[in-house]
């Protein structure tokens, strides 16, 4: 304890510094430094901190490094939900959309009308979020129930991520079309037109949603969708979605945004 409050007194103390010069024989005195009193931060000295490990799973979802994971751990239920109903996350996606409006505006279009920013539509565009918070979905900690989610998907009630819609609208504003590639199945083209739309998506140059038979993975399929817009003289300028599956492949764009989903994986 006592060389603890030395040690306190020590980091505390305004310190003058002496510095002789032995070469010249002369004596002077720094400026004044104040060493201001250390905090311990969070978890340090080996205290164990609750859902400490569950911000460090976020973070291997979101950097790709954790893979093909099937559940949110069931420890983390409360974490995930606190996060993605909270301010952090509306700042997370803020920071993502933020990001993409300055590269877009900075982007020297070709005047051609073949510039194209693609769009993902589930948990980029549109949030699923009233349906992830149910009981019965826990957040990602129930397995997926593919009925359930349909039916979801069926009501048309998916809200608009407002930062992401800002995106939307800004590069249309700049003259950029809007793609959107989704792996929702075709039979759900009308709802999800409809449930756009209502969000405030109103104008796409493709909507393109997957076949009912296509059993590609997500960065087969969304590779091929893209090599299509390539291929057919467009240019992608920006590319976003909330899974890795979106950003990784062929014919990527010329910048790539992730936002954070740490809801579920899709490889």
């Amino acid at each position: 304890m006592k060389s603890f409050k030395t040690l306190f007194f020590f980091l505390s103390t305004i310190v003058a510094v002496t510095v002789a010069s032995t070469s010249h024989n002369v004596e002077f005195t720094s400026q004044v430094v104040e060493i201001h009193c250390l905090r311990l931060q969070t978890g340090a000295a080996g205290y164990r901190v609750p859902q400490l490990d569950c911000l460090s799973w976020r973070l291997a979802v979101e950097t790709n490094n954790l893979q093909n994971w099937k559940l949110v751990p069931s420890a983390c239920e409360n974490y995930i939900g606190h996060y993605i109903l909270g301010k952090q996350y509306r700042h997370d996606c803020e920071a993502v959309a933020n990001a993409a409006i300055e590269y877009a505006k900075s982007v020297k279009l070709g005047g051609d009308g073949k510039d194209v920013w693609v769009f993902d539509i589930d948990e980029t565009t549109l949030s699923n979020l009233p349906y992830y918070a149910r009981s019965d979905v826990a957040f990602g900690a129930i397995p997926y129930n593919n009925t359930k989610f349909n039916a979801w998907v069926a009501e048309g009630k998916a809200p608009a991520i407002p930062s992401i819609l800002g995106v939307y609208k800004t590069v249309l504003s700049l003259g950029i079309k809007t793609v959107f590639i989704t792996g929702t199945r075709e039979s759900f083209r009308k709802v999800r037109i409809t449930n756009l739309k209502k969000a405030g998506y109103t104008n796409w140059a493709k909507l393109i949603l997957k076949g009912e038979n296509d059993t590609r993975s997500a960065v087969e399929y969304k590779s091929s969708k893209r090599r299509e817009l390539v291929k057919a003289g467009y240019r992608i300028i920006g590319n976003i979605g909330d899974q890795w599956s979106d950003l990784i492949g062929d014919n990527l764009g010329a910048r790539t945004f992730k936002v954070p989903d740490p809801l579920y994986y899709i490889g």
